[in-house]
């Protein structure tokens, strides 16, 4: 009866261990499939060994100029493993109202984007996208640069909302940035105060990694 009564708790346990998922899975982020501004899927799959770099954008912000500095480190480092995935959201103050080929055209005409754009989604809430879900959930809110103009005026409209949104891991505007290295096992997060110059020796360490 002990035998029979171990087998079972050692067959529990070795259940438990293959259906659970942790944080720590280095393949949870290959393991999601999204649509691009065409309506194609995109398998996450496709970039293990690649470095990531995902931004929730917007056309009508005063971060959108961002989307220069962005495709300047599309240029750069593509050849060296860095891939840049831009998702449209229309969340913050409806900064993004247009369609998914109105907000591709605006980004190809105005700034000369050649980076992968995806649908228009949600960031936060309950219809938001599982892609940000999951990088949420290992890379809280990095706080704002102080010496950016626009740190104060996030400041001040995020406090005012929510007297505690800085202990909050939900994306506070346009422009939120997330590092993901080659095997996934470490996401940075850059928040919209960071140019996309700034983060450029982040990108170096992990490519070399």
């Amino acid at each position: 009866m002990k035998s029979i009564k171990w087998i079972a708790i050692l067959a529990a346990v070795v259940c438990c261990l293959s259906s659970c998922k942790t944080n720590n899975d280095m393949e949870k982020i290959y393991e999601f499939k999204v649509l691009t501004s065409k309506g194609q899927e995109l398998d996450f799959a496709q970039f293990k060994g690649k470095v990531l770099l995902i931004v929730n954008t917007a056309s009508k912000c005063g971060f959108t100029p961002q989307f220069e500095g962005l495709e300047a480190l599309n240029q750069k480092y593509k050849d060296n493993g860095l891939v840049i995935l831009g998702f449209p959201c229309n969340q913050f103050a409806e900064q993004d109202p247009g369609t998914d080929s109105e907000i591709s055209e605006f980004c190809q005409l105005n700034y000369g984007v050649t980076f992968q754009m995806m649908k228009k989604s949600d960031v936060n809430g309950p219809d938001e996208n599982a892609v940000f879900k999951y990088l949420k959930s290992q890379a809280g809110f990095a706080g704002f640069d102080p010496a950016h103009p626009l740190s104060k005026l996030l400041d001040e409209m995020l406090s005012k909302a929510d007297p505690d949104y800085a202990s909050k891991p939900d994306i506070k505007w346009n422009f939120t940035k997330f590092l993901i290295s080659k095997d996934g096992s470490q996401i940075l997060r850059f928040e919209p105060t960071a140019a996309p110059e700034d983060i450029a020796p982040s990108i170096e360490k992990v490519l070399a990694e």
